[in-house]
């Protein structure tokens, strides 16, 4: 059986006035059928965003212990990990944690993924993991373990409150956020290619049915959150395509939302303002790079990267860690803060149906916070460390915060479905073809050699040097390395077959060119799907 709140927790959600919280499940259809399910936690007295996911079949009230994938990680993560660990059993919490191996570990012992496969199986049979910050080491062809779990269990959404308290010294005071990030496309596709000698390639991919189901999610959020705006970040002005759409779909679906006050910004612009006034956001979505970054921002103006915690939500998976990294140059000094993963833990317990159990939790670290036992992160002054502090969340397991806001989690949840909306078909046309080739010769001698090789069906109209145009009428100041983009396109600007585009790379061979890659010209409903040269 699970044991019961605490008299004082049950005592204080009527004081508190913080029973009057929901739990908003939101399905999201997709092309293949399948249905997302992300739940949103709303409530009348604070902002305390937690999502979850159905963790099993069988309902927790019948459960004795759930299982849970428990990594530790690399660097400060068993630190950190083994204090949580001590909290969560202290606290009586009904979790079977079943430990895995991942990282470095993992890597050092021959594991190309980081994921052994009996980790895969744990995290599989629980559908729930809860890990440490993890090392990727540096070159060798190492591949992140935190894209990897994301993109294979499909962890779409990044969710990553940011809060400032009243007890601690931070750079802005005010702050009650969250960053809502897109999880598995843009850069972190992690496709990169080495082209030239002197050229390197990183692909940003991002797709439509990716930017809407982000989208929709942070608006659902802020929905049943009781937020007021949501702000929307990206690059446009530059990434017209990529950023672009993303920036078009925000539009659409805010126009669903008329409660809501909605803003753009550019990325630069936005990340400066989130450092210097912080208080003036509320939910802000974005593409993965930039909130990656702008989360880590956004936990450091609030007092300390260390506090932050974050949730993974998929279809069927759902994982939980900590903000910061592994931070190996202060591991086993027993001074890293566990405050990000216990706030992770906290996530975790409402995910699978355990609200009063992250209360008590939460509530516990809040007040020893406030009677001012902390790390050397929070402070300067008597810090305490990693395992003293978790001793005092301990010591604290029952209490309230007397000052800071009392946390307050449902147990159960209800479901609302959104759909992800089908695009209307458009017209796609083959216009030409943009061949990229290796060349360390003058610009005019490759165009000599391409104008050969262009034939009856096509005709150069452009070459660029990174992004630059400098055939025709190019500019003697701008710096060319060996890597060039020749743009080729049909002669009565009308469609072109494929066969002819393979004609084309074909006699540029033959004419001595190295062709590196090709990307294919397509014209949407007329409008051009590609992007034009600077300065062309």
């Amino acid at each position: 059986m699970m044991p019961p709140p605490p008299p004082a927790l049950a005592d204080s959600r009527q004081s508190a006035n913080a029973a009057a919280c929901a739990i908003f499940l939101a399905g999201f259809t997709c092309d293949a059928g399948f249905t997302i399910y992300i739940s949103y936690m709303a409530t009348s007295s604070q902002h305390d965003p937690i999502v979850s996911l159905p963790h099993s079949d069988t309902p927790h009230a019948t459960l004795e212990r759930i299982p849970v994938a428990f990594a530790a990680g690399d660097g400060i993560g068993p630190e950190i990990a083994e204090a949580v660990r001590r909290i969560l059993e202290a606290a009586q919490v009904p979790l079977e944690l079943e430990p895995v191996t991942l990282g470095e570990r993992a890597y050092l012992g021959g594991v190309s993924t980081g994921v052994p496969d009996d980790a895969w199986a744990a995290i599989r049979r629980s559908r729930a993991l809860l890990k440490g910050p993890i090392t990727t080491p540096q070159g060798g062809g190492y591949k992140s373990v935190n894209v990897t779990l994301r993109k294979t269990l499909g962890l779409f959404a990044n969710v990553r409150p940011c809060e400032s308290f009243a007890c601690l010294p931070a750079s802005a005071q005010g702050i009650d956020l969250v960053v809502v990030r897109e999880n598995e496309e843009d850069l972190y596709a992690g496709i990169e290619h080495r082209q030239t000698p002197e050229t390197y390639q990183c692909l940003k991919l991002v797709t439509r049915a990716g930017c809407e189901r982000i989208v929709r999610y942070a608006f659902a959020f802020a929905r049943a959150n009781g937020r007021s705006k949501v702000t929307c970040m990206t690059k446009d002005n530059i990434m017209k395509l990529t950023d672009g759409l993303f920036h078009r779909v925000f539009d659409e679906v805010a126009r669903e939302y008329p409660e809501l006050g909605t803003e753009h910004q550019i990325i630069d612009i936005g990340a400066a303002r989130l450092a210097t006034r912080p208080q003036a956001y509320d939910v802000i979505v974005t593409l993965n790079l930039y909130g990656d970054i702008l989360s880590d921002i956004a936990a450091e103006v609030s007092g300390s990267v260390g506090l932050g915690g974050s949730a993974n939500i998929g279809r069927r998976f759902a994982m939980f860690e900590a903000v910061h990294g592994s931070a190996p140059d202060i591991a086993g000094r027993d001074i890293a803060n566990p405050s990000g993963l216990l706030q992770s833990a906290v996530a975790l317990l409402v995910h699978v149906g355990l609200g009063s159990h992250a209360a008590t939790l939460r509530n516990a670290w809040l007040r020893t916070l406030e009677q001012g036992i902390h790390t050397a992160d929070l402070r300067p002054g008597r810090p305490v460390g990693t395992l003293a502090f978790a001793d005092a969340v301990i010591a604290n397991l029952g209490a309230l915060p007397e000052r800071l806001k009392v946390a307050s989690f449902p147990e159960n949840s209800r479901p609302i479905e959104v759909e992800v909306s089908q695009p209307a078909p458009q017209l796609r046309e083959r216009s030409g073809i943009d061949v990229f080739v290796h060349h360390t010769g003058s610009v005019d001698t490759l165009a000599a050699q391409l104008l050969a090789a262009a034939g009856p069906a096509l005709q150069l109209t452009m070459i660029t040097n990174r992004g630059v145009k400098v055939w025709p009428a190019g500019h003697a100041d701008t710096l060319c390395t060996d890597h060039w983009r020749c743009r080729f396109v049909a002669r009565d600007k009308g469609a072109v077959e494929f066969a002819a585009l393979h004609a084309l790379v074909g006699r540029i061979a033959e004419q001595g060119g190295d062709v590196i890659k090709t990307e294919g010209l397509f014209q949407y409903d007329g409008q051009p799907g590609f992007s034009a040269g600077q300065g062309a």
